[in-house]
């Protein structure tokens, strides 16, 4: 019964996680993979704190989605 009760409340949490607004805001459901491409893989999960001017152009020219990250000069 335990067992249950645990699987159903992972399964509502994750339901719930999953209609999540930064998930929508992401536009991660719309595609089919997670990254666009390996250099959008790098980048997401090694990436410099801040991005520089060459991964703004490279992220334009090959379309990567997610959240925009704002800069912020200083931190």
């Amino acid at each position: 019964m335990k067992k249950l009760v645990v699987l159903l409340f992972m399964v509502c949490f994750l339901a719930s996680c999953g209609q999540s607004s930064l998930i929508n805001r992401s536009e991660f459901l719309q595609h089919d993979m997670m990254y666009k491409n390996w250099d959008h893989m790098k980048f997401s999960l090694f990436g410099p704190d801040e991005a520089s001017d060459q991964d703004i152009e490279k992220s334009m020219e090959q379309q990567w989605w997610g959240l925009e990250v704002p800069y912020v000069p200083g931190q």
